[in-house]
């Protein structure tokens, strides 16, 4: 298999969640070389965000089987049938609402990525 390469599109600005724990919105900020990507996506009520979970340690990367929701009461599950950040490419994926564009900026609500994280695509959904 060749190697993939993969480049940010964008950025994420903003943390997911307030000093309270309340979901608020994020602002994606697109790199200026992908802008004429962007054209009429103010037209989407959704989309979906992929980005790079750059946090994850490398030896994170190599846990296979995780208790959902860190319950160990919930039975093992390898990584690929749950929904956990503990995966071999730490790519996650969210859907999300548009609130609004702003030229290279777009305001979102409902992602769960972290403050600076690599965006690797868009796509509307």
């Amino acid at each position: 298999m060749l190697p993939l390469t993969i480049a940010p599109v964008a950025r994420v600005i903003g943390p997911p969640e307030d000093a309270h724990g309340n979901a608020q919105p994020q602002v994606i900020e697109v790199r200026s070389e992908h802008e004429e990507a962007l054209l009429r996506i103010e037209e989407c009520e959704r989309l979906w965000v992929l980005f790079w979970m750059s946090e994850l340690r490398p030896e994170q990367r190599g846990t296979l089987q995780v208790h959902p929701r860190g319950n160990l009461a919930n039975p093992l599950t390898g990584v690929f049938a749950a929904h956990s950040p503990m995966r071999p490419n730490p790519i996650g994926m969210t859907r999300v609402r548009l609130i609004e564009r702003n030229g290279l900026r777009l305001t979102v609500e409902g992602l769960d990525a972290l403050d600076g994280s690599p965006v690797i695509d868009i796509k509307s959904g």
